[in-house]
């Protein structure tokens, strides 16, 4: 750390110097254009970048697969608008790895491709991406999946499952877009800005979107077991139904308590569905009971299908608490 005194000069303008090895690291010198960004009580300061595109060479000679799949995911998330792979010679099983990654990024696509590299760039204006709406997208399609992903198991329909198993897809995108904003946010006072969200509300947002994630995942999880599973006892699917109600209110509940402007309706929602988790547990116990009667097979299966109701519900008791700690008054 390093500290310096305010000067003034001109008799009304306050200046101060910048240290000299911060400045060489970042190129600043005489004639240097800086941006100041107020953030409170503090004032971040920033050399002015020459382009707002940002652009990153990855050496794939030795990737592929699912490695390969998530290095060119890493690069989006990390914020490189465009990326550059680059080899002695790419083969057929690194371009479908590459294609099978743009398929998985909102606004991706490849630009350019030869022998020896292959070039995909970020089509969308990053200032025109919300957080807000990210995360509120995730919670209309986890919602409904889990919704849905009951009612494929209580009435015994395949195509709906499969439906929810392939809106997976469209949350994990939606994940992918969320941590990308989160981390231009902690990396560029100017994205926090063009965003127009405190950099702590990005963390909280950030952190209920991950619970999202989590919920959609058990949702394709239940479907995927509802495709193996026959005809029910209805006792049985009369206790799910209840039992994905309560969950379903647990997670409507927090993510109201989220966004709510009032902090006193943030307070109320966010408590309300902390209380209900801790019923979510009573609820299991009875259901298990009921199973232990059944086929062992198809117990098993239901007994991980209550896990995942269970579980959805604690994610929507862990954004109740990131809520809870929005609304808290700050320093």
């Amino acid at each position: 750390m390093e500290t310096r005194k305010v000067q003034v000069t001109g008799g009304s303008t306050y200046t101060v110097s910048l240290p000299k090895t911060w400045a060489t690291e970042n190129g600043v010198s005489a004639g240097t254009t800086v941006e100041f960004y107020p953030e409170d009580d503090a004032l971040l300061l920033t050399p002015k970048s020459e382009t707002d595109r940002q652009e990153g060479t990855l050496d794939i000679t030795d990737l592929e697969g699912e490695r390969l799949t998530r290095a060119v995911m890493t690069m989006y998330v990390s914020g490189f608008d465009i990326i550059r792979l680059e080899a002695g010679r790419i083969t057929t099983d690194q371009r479908s790895a590459i294609r099978t990654a743009t398929h998985g990024l909102v606004g991706v696509e490849v630009l350019e491709e030869t022998t020896d590299s292959v070039v995909i760039q970020d089509l969308l204006d990053s200032s025109e991406l919300s957080i807000v709406n990210a995360v509120s997208r995730m919670r209309l399609i986890a919602q409904s999946m889990l919704e849905d992903a009951v009612t494929a198991l209580i009435e015994n329909d395949d195509d709906i499952a499969h439906d929810v198993i392939e809106r997976d897809d469209d949350v994990d995108r939606l994940w992918l877009v969320v941590s990308r904003i989160f981390r231009a946010t902690l990396r560029s006072p100017r994205a926090a800005e063009e965003l127009g969200v405190p950099r702590e509300d990005c963390f909280d947002y950030h952190s209920s979107a991950r619970q999202l994630e989590r919920v959609a995942d058990h949702a394709a999880k239940i479907s995927n077991l509802a495709l193996k599973l026959d005809e029910i006892p209805p006792e049985v699917a009369d206790a799910l139904v209840a039992l994905h109600e309560d969950a379903f209110d647990i997670l409507e509940k927090s993510m109201d308590a989220l966004v709510a402007d009032e902090t006193e309706e943030a307070n109320r929602l966010g408590h309300a569905a902390r209380e209900a988790v801790i019923e979510i547990d009573q609820h299991t116990r009875r259901i298990d009971d009921m199973l232990r009667d059944l086929d062992p097979v198809q117990a098993q299966s239901l007994g991980l299908i209550v896990d995942s109701l269970s579980r959805s519900a604690d994610y929507g008791g862990n954004i109740a608490e990131t809520a809870l700690q929005k609304a808290a008054p700050r320093p």
